[in-house]
């Protein structure tokens, strides 16, 4: 059972596994990829409730992300899913059903057409309202050092927070 909840009730327990993974979930047409981020944020912009993803333009996901307006982010609170999110961190949804191969159970969004990852506990549904690709002549030296050796950037996604429920 579900229950909805404030956008914001439940950010610091969220914030604080985002650091050690959650699932982006997204659908564009008959197609839906789960992929592992290890970084967001939620807050206040533009007077709306926005959780905030990076996806690097290599990603699978970055793909279906252009094509879609929408997306979820489930997050594992309590229950331990290192292994799961290891996969789906590090393999391509071009190449695996990776709900499959993790036992992941997709739940329909209540007020998004992109599901949730059922396993979890808490659940963003997000309505894309921005997206920007990463400038790489205004980024600090010491980030692209660290991150970006590779050259491969992130497009940051805004997403109005449109539902967020947790399970009882």
């Amino acid at each position: 059972m579900f229950k909805e909840v404030n956008f914001n009730d439940y950010s610091k327990e969220a914030l604080e596994q985002i650091n050690n993974g959650a699932f982006l979930t997204v659908k564009s047409g008959d197609e839906v990829n789960t992929m592992t981020i290890g970084w967001g944020n939620i807050g206040v912009i533009w007077s709306m409730p926005i959780f905030t993803v990076a996806v690097r333009y290599s990603r699978h996901t970055y793909n279906l992300l252009e094509n879609s307006d929408e997306f979820t982010v489930s997050i594992p609170i309590k229950i331990d899913m290192k292994k799961e999110l290891a996969f789906c961190g590090t393999k391509s949804g071009r190449d695996v059903n990776k709900f499959k191969e993790c036992n992941l159970k997709l739940k329909d969004g209540i007020k998004v057409g992109t599901p949730i990852i059922e396993n979890c506990e808490l659940h963003y549904e997000c309505k894309i309202v921005y997206k920007q690709a990463m400038e790489p002549g205004t980024l600090d030296d010491n980030i692209k050092e660290k991150y970006y050796t590779n050259n491969d950037y992130h497009t940051l996604y805004y997403g109005k927070i449109v539902n967020c429920y947790i399970k009882e």
